[in-house]
């Protein structure tokens, strides 16, 4: 099951009434009793959008809550995660920041899967893999760790903290810009391109995405049928 903005976006709406007096100028020597000032209006009720209970959210994002009580120990950062959806195509943004107390996607951003979860380039994952060169995505929670200048420019390392995942420091999986993912890769084959199993995103946003998480955060990635 696939899910996108509609599922979490909510919104505050507050309203409020005020009530202006006027003076007026009297004859000192006759002053009139004032009319009683007609009550103010009550002021409207504020509406505030519930946060989904976890029962309403997808499955995968439930996954991803879970993940993050379980891993709490060892993530600095606990109110972002960031969800990446391989059940979604990778034409869509699939990689989702997500407001941990509103339940609520805050951002999304297009994400590269790697070449061995789709060796016949469809553009949607169909293995996950924790084997070193296997090219491919492992799912679980990673926690996001210190940033470096590498062969990509700008990227972050990544701790792999589930045991499907656990090998992603030595397999070098970390999350990084590519001239791969664009949408123009999309308007000419319909679909981005793959990494080696690392987390790339648009050259021009990693800078943003690395700056939304920064060290400590969670990154689970997943698929729902």
């Amino acid at each position: 099951m696939n899910f996108n903005r509609r599922h979490f976006m909510g919104a505050a709406v507050a309203a409020s009434a005020s009530v202006t007096a006027g003076c007026l100028m009297a004859d000192p020597k006759r002053v009139a009793q004032p009319a009683p000032m007609p009550a103010p209006p009550a002021p409207a009720p504020t509406t505030v959008a519930a946060a989904p209970k976890q029962a309403d959210m997808p499955p995968l994002l439930q996954e991803a809550l879970a993940s993050l009580d379980k891993h709490s120990r060892r993530l600095a950062r606990r109110d972002k995660l960031m969800l990446a959806d391989f059940s979604a195509h990778s034409s869509e943004k699939r990689f989702h920041l997500v407001d941990v107390a509103g339940g609520r996607i805050e951002e999304s951003w297009l994400v590269a899967h790697g070449r061995g979860s789709d060796p016949g380039h469809t553009g949607y994952v169909q293995r996950f893999s924790n084997q070193h060169g296997s090219n491919a995505t492992s799912r679980g929670a990673y926690a996001t760790a210190n940033p470096y200048y590498g062969k990509y420019g700008r990227s972050q390392r990544l701790l792999g903290l589930d045991p499907e995942n656990d090998a992603a420091l030595d397999r070098a999986i970390v999350l990084h810009g590519a001239n791969y993912v664009t949408p123009g890769m999309i308007q000419a084959h319909g679909r981005i391109g793959r990494s080696f199993g690392c987390f790339a995103v648009e050259m021009d946003q990693v800078r943003v995405v690395m700056d939304r998480l920064g060290e400590g955060a969670l990154i689970y990635a997943g698929q729902v049928a």
